[in-house]
C-alpha cells in the first residue's frame, strides 16, 4: 500500500468533539439524541456514542433550528420532517452570511 501525505478522514466523532464543534454541553447532545429521530448514533462496546459525518451534519442542523432560529423542539422536529433539504439549505445560507459578516467586520476594523 503506497504512503499518502493526505490525512485520513475521520469516520466517527466522540461526543466531546461534537460538543466542542457546536459549543454546547454533553447533556444537551444526549437530550437531542433522544428527542430527534433523525439522529441514529452508534455506540461502541463501552457504550460511548459515535457520531458519523451525517450525524454531525444533522446535529448542526438541529442546532441551527433550535439555537439560531429559535424553533421549539416540536417546531424543529416538524421542520425536519417536512423538508430537511430546505432547512439544510437555509442553515448553509445563514452560515455563509455569517462568514461574510465576519470578513466585513474584520475589514472595517482594519480601515
Amino acid at each position: 500500500m503506497p504512503y499518502s501525505d493526505e490525512p485520513t478522514e475521520k469516520l466517527y466523532y466522540s461526543i466531546g468533539e461534537v460538543c466542542k464543534i457546536l459549543d454546547v454541553n454533553a447533556s444537551l447532545v444526549r437530550f437531542w439524541e433522544k428527542e430527534f429521530d433523525i439522529l441514529k448514533l452508534k455506540k461502541n462496546k463501552k457504550g460511548n456514542r459515535l457520531f458519523t459525518k451525517d450525524d454531525l451534519a444533522n446535529m448542526k442542523l438541529i442546532y441551527h433550528l433550535v439555537k439560531v432560529r429559535g424553533f421549539t423542539l416540536q417546531g424543529a422536529k416538524d421542520k425536519l420532517k417536512s423538508g430537511k433539504g430546505n432547512a439544510k439549505a437555509e442553515a448553509e445560507v445563514v452560515q455563509s452570511l455569517e462568514k461574510v459578516k465576519s470578513f466585513l467586520l474584520d475589514l472595517k476594523a482594519q480601515l
